[in-house]
């Protein structure tokens, strides 16, 4: 079975109806933009894993209940989700000292390992390097949007949604973003050059 021509909602029907290749394909689908997405807020590998775990778990509740119901659309919900999880972490740690659960499961386990050549994974690495030292010298609500946009795949309207303000202030921020990001890149270029 081909499960790359499959959609989003076919895998998550497999997935429901015990086929657990359905969940596997889907977090091999969407596993790097996610956890970019939260590593780029948090700037903790074993903190940003901790919260791509728990986002899954969530996910995997969800879906056995039968409460997920966004067809189509299901990036965007596991992004909104994993944001909602940063947020509480956050949240948290103002409150009590972070507590690591004993919990067995992994979910890279269930991945395993993909065929990607050395000079491939160099070339990634690299890049996320630099884009991630770039992105975090961005002001926090240009950085959140421009995540939530690029590596989570929200709209603009959902990112308005999570971040509680206008669609014109999202839209607005990712703009600034851009444009920081444009004149970072250029400085870098140029003293590169020099």
């Amino acid at each position: 079975m081909d499960f790359q021509l499959k959609s989003d909602q076919d895998l998550i029907h497999l997935y429901v109806a015990g086929d657990e290749s359905g969940l596997i394909e889907l977090i091999k689908r969407y596993q790097a933009k996610i956890y970019t997405s939260i590593y780029l807020l948090v700037k903790d590998d074993a903190l940003a894993e901790d919260i791509f775990q728990d986002t899954f778990i969530k996910v995997i509740n969800t879906l056995k209940a039968g409460k997920y119901n966004e067809e189509g659309k299901f990036l965007p919900w596991v992004t909104r989700i994993a944001h909602n999880l940063v947020i509480d972490h956050f949240r948290r740690e103002k409150r009590t000292p972070l507590v690591s659960g004993g919990d067995d499961f992994d979910i890279f386990e269930v991945l395993g390992h993909y065929d990607e050549s050395v000079e491939d994974r160099m070339v990634r690495d690299q890049t996320y390097k630099d884009l991630k030292s770039l992105i975090y010298m961005l002001p926090p609500e240009q950085k959140e949007v421009l995540i939530m946009r690029h590596f989570g795949d929200l709209s603009f309207k959902e990112i308005a949604d999570i971040t509680q303000v206008s669609i014109n202030t999202a839209l607005g921020r990712m703009r600034y973003a851009l444009n920081n990001l444009r004149k970072m890149m250029q400085n870098r270029e140029l003293s590169l050059k020099n």
